[in-house]
């Protein structure tokens, strides 16, 4: 079983997920609507990404039963809830739903496809690898240090099957134009216990700018977001994509870690999400001082008292 063998029931019958079409219906249940195409509102905890609770506690690629799935569930709901509405983003396609209805407290949860990134996963079979890597990936790219709501642009191809090449998430110009700023790639594997990883797809920020998406873009090679391990810069790890008339494509076909190649997610943020000190804002990621950097940034914080 995959994700339709997660014991996501709804009714007395209790018999698996409902794939239902988005309708006015769902504004009366928990929605999270997090993505259209590829555009995308951050704000995972990081506490959401632990590779114990994604691989053993009820969102195992084998498939669990239902009462497997509500044990893991109820352990901390809150939390099972923000990570099933990114993976459920992630995985599924647009148009489609997922269901849960919790037999403890009888509380209905309704979690929104967009991406479709794991078809196969999706309809109900085992995650392959690629698809495995691909979910890690976004997952890790939705994933926010503070749990703040970042919109970001997600770009990438669905995970790879056969030797074809996967279609592309799909996106605009004006989406580019608008999300400017190159931000980071992202890969790994959460099921199999390898991790996930990012890296810089711009230099390192200098001193005086800092970002809420910190997990990706690093002010220096000490950054520190776990279980995020960041790993440098993506054009030192990753193949650009390119279209059939060779031309480069604005995201990363693969990404290489300690010999292993991974199907990575690119991500993009618009240029209000970099901060400067001396922009007349005391950011919440710039501190009181005497200086010119996000450290210490007396133009726009002032002096400590």
């Amino acid at each position: 079983m995959g994700l339709l063998g997660w014991g996501l029931g709804m009714g007395a019958a209790g018999c698996g997920v409902e794939l239902e079409p988005v309708g006015e219906e769902l504004g009366q249940l928990r929605v999270h609507a997090l993505s259209v195409n590829g555009l995308s509102t951050n704000g995972l905890s990081t506490n959401g990404l632990s590779t114990n609770g994604l691989s053993t506690n009820g969102l195992s690629t084998n498939g669990l039963s239902t009462n497997g799935f509500r044990d893991w569930f109820n352990q901390d709901p809150s939390t099972a809830d923000a990570v099933m509405s990114y993976v459920v983003t992630c995985a599924v396609a647009a148009g489609q739903t997922r269901t849960f209805t919790n037999p403890v407290t009888g509380v209905q949860y309704t979690w929104l496809g967009s991406l479709g990134l794991a078809t196969n996963w999706a309809n109900g079979t085992a995650a392959t690898q690629a698809e495995q890597q691909v979910v890690s990936a976004c997952l890790a790219a939705h994933a926010n240090k503070y749990g703040l709501h970042v919109p970001i642009s997600v770009l990438g191809r669905v995970a790879a099957s056969g030797s074809s090449t996967p279609p592309a998430i799909p996106y605009t110009q004006a989406e580019l134009d608008l999300y400017s700023e190159k931000e980071a790639c992202y890969f790994g594997n959460l099921f199999d216990g390898t991790g996930v990883f990012a890296a810089n797809d711009q230099p390192y920020l200098s001193a005086e700018r800092s970002t809420p998406r910190t997990c990706g873009l690093a002010s220096g090679t000490t950054q520190q977001c776990p279980p995020i391990t960041h790993l440098g810069m993506c054009a030192s790890l990753c193949t650009v994509a390119r279209d059939a008339n060779d031309n480069p494509l604005p995201y990363y076909a693969s990404c290489t870690h300690n010999g292993k190649p991974y199907q990575p997610i690119t991500a993009r943020i618009r240029a209000a999400e970099i901060y400067r000190c001396g922009d007349g804002v005391c950011q919440f990621t710039e501190r009181c001082g005497t200086g010119t950097t996000a450290a210490s940034c007396s133009a726009d914080c002032g002096a400590c008292p």
